[in-house]
């Protein structure tokens, strides 16, 4: 039993520094060299790299909110989100590893993400956009991508789950 615990353990802490890591670096390179810097295309124009600074939550939600609203929004109730995501993901009853995954993937984007808030001022450094033509993303950073890719795979797994019956299981 203690194996399982600490394969879990390794799980979580391995995906959530991963995240992390590959994002605050990314972070780091992309505030170092799209500062000065206009729009950069690829892949014939389906991916922009433009640095941008969001003070708000996904697709700038909340910019407009007083500072101290903000921070407890994106800051305080963040942290406690993050937590309780942790401990959820190291006490949970599951087979198979991809709901770990999953919930360590939000902890990760989430941990990034914070980790800007708290170093920059309240901001949170966004610098890709994917799209054609005038239909496009917001621009978003890896956390983002991480925590999507949770959620997706959370609902995924879930389609599997016994907490949520099939249509066809139910009378």
């Amino acid at each position: 039993m203690r194996s399982a615990g600490a394969l879990r353990l390794a799980l979580v802490a391995g995906v959530v520094l991963s995240c992390v890591s590959c994002d605050q670096v990314t972070k780091s390179i992309a505030r170092a060299s799209l500062a000065a810097s206009p729009p950069i295309s690829l892949l014939s124009g389906f991916v922009h790299l433009e640095l941008a600074h969001n003070r708000g939550a996904f697709l700038s939600l909340g910019e407009g909110l007083p500072d101290g609203l903000r921070y407890l929004l994106f800051v305080v109730l963040v942290s406690a989100a993050l937590v309780l995501t942790l401990v959820f993901a190291l006490r949970l009853q599951v087979n198979g590893s991809l709901p770990l995954v999953a919930l360590s993937l939000l902890a990760g984007g989430g941990l990034g993400n914070l980790i800007d808030r708290l170093a920059h001022g309240g901001a949170v450094v966004d610098f890709i956009s994917v799209g054609f033509g005038p239909l496009r993303s917001g621009v978003f950073n890896l956390a983002d991508a991480a925590i999507t890719s949770g959620v997706l795979l959370l609902l995924v797994t879930a389609r599997n789950s016994p907490l949520f019956p099939k249509p066809e299981d139910q009378i």
